[in-house]
């Protein structure tokens, strides 16, 4: 199977980008940051202790999560309904970097990604994909862009959905989720050594999907 493993912060446009190099390629896409905000929403439903790591193990161990390819397009399931809009909201993307510290969720969620990268050629974006989920990709891309870029980013999509939210403080979480990303202690944000880093802040969704394609028909 073919693999293309792309990290990197918040707001970079990993998702986007990815799903348009998967849909280019005819791969499957896989957004490994909506299990995350899965298991996430299922602990704030479930009222557990974000700072409490046997509690979110504990909602983990017993969640019951699944993943559709509905018309190519990725669905997450919670308890049997489709969750996919929902774990969008800003509050389950804060509370997905927090559970995302904790071994027992690590533990889950990466076996699912590689048995989905073991089953199909695939795109998957993250933030430990390349160094500890595909480690064999035959391309792994760093995505990157400036805190005030993704900042912007961030607030256009949450205006586009009718949220207001203050861009100071849009930026201070970005901060704050970079930082929380790059100190777990466990699969930590990080380039792969043999990772390409890609600007995005002065490129368009079409310039990126566009050199990662390139680079990927180089390395095959």
């Amino acid at each position: 199977m073919k693999q293309i493993a792309i990290d990197g912060p918040a707001g970079a446009g990993k998702s986007t980008v990815a799903r348009e190099v998967a849909e280019k390629l005819g791969f499957v896409y896989v957004d490994t940051g909506a299990m995350y905000r899965t298991i996430a929403l299922d602990c704030i439903l479930k009222n557990a202790d974000m700072d409490n790591e046997e509690d979110v193990g504990s909602v983990c161990k017993a969640s019951d999560i699944d993943i559709r390819y509905i018309d190519g397009a990725q669905h997450m399931y919670l308890d049997g309904t489709d969750v996919s809009e929902r774990i969008r909201k800003e509050e389950v993307g804060k509370a997905a970097s927090s559970v995302a510290r904790y071994s027992a969720v690590r533990a889950r969620l990466v076996q699912l990604q590689k048995g989905l990268g073991e089953r199909y050629n695939v795109v998957m974006d993250g933030r430990d994909i390349g160094t500890q989920v595909l480690p064999e990709a035959d391309l792994k891309i760093f995505l990157t862009a400036s805190v005030e870029c993704r900042a912007q980013r961030r607030f256009k999509e949450l205006t586009d959905k009718g949220e207001k939210r203050d861009p100071e403080v849009i930026k201070e979480d970005i901060r704050n989720r970079d930082y929380n990303d790059s100190h777990r202690a466990i699969s930590p944000l990080v380039k792969a050594e043999d990772a390409i880093e890609v600007d995005t802040s002065d490129m368009s969704i079409l310039e990126v999907t566009e050199k990662i394609i390139d680079l990927f028909n180089e390395k095959i």
